[in-house]
């Protein structure tokens, strides 16, 4: 098993990146790292979300391109808001899917949007990013906000 360290950013908003390799127990790394970064930035009452996020977003590459490697970033927006991002090569964009709870699959995207404030993909030359931003509960509107068309929220 290779050990993978998240580096923090050095520039620019908080923040920390990791590589993973697109293999299922790179999940449950993800979802520790989302735990721990929002437990070290004192907003622990986001990790059950952001750990939910962190896992749809990393299983779509996952499930979906032939990415050997996929990209996690946590980035710490403002002091209410942190944006967790899946980077991979593919340029196959993300689906969202209805909320068919008989479904044993395809409800990823219905869960990142109903956890975040907002959430989207981004292309690339190289791929895409599929990211959503968490806000604390005392700042985030009772309005769900579905993803952009196109662009960033940032």
């Amino acid at each position: 098993m290779t050990l993978t360290v998240a580096t923090p950013h050095a520039i620019g908003r908080p923040g920390y990146t990791v590589h993973l390799p697109c293999q299922p127990e790179s999940v449950r790394r993800a979802r520790a790292l989302v735990s721990s970064v929002l437990e070290t930035w004192g907003i622990s009452s986001l990790a059950e979300d952001g750990e939910v996020i962190v896992s749809e977003l990393l299983t779509n590459p996952l499930d979906h391109t032939t990415c050997r490697m996929a990209k996690v970033v946590i980035e710490r927006c403002s002091d209410d808001a942190v944006r967790i991002e899946v980077a991979d090569k593919s340029r196959t964009r993300p689906q969202l899917k209805g909320d068919d709870a008989a479904a044993e699959s395809g409800r990823g995207l219905f869960l990142v949007a109903a956890l975040s404030w907002r959430w989207g993909c981004d292309e690339h030359a190289w791929g895409k990013s599929t990211w959503a931003v968490l806000k604390t509960r005392a700042s985030a509107p009772s309005v769900f906000h579905p993803a952009p068309t196109s662009g960033s929220a940032r």
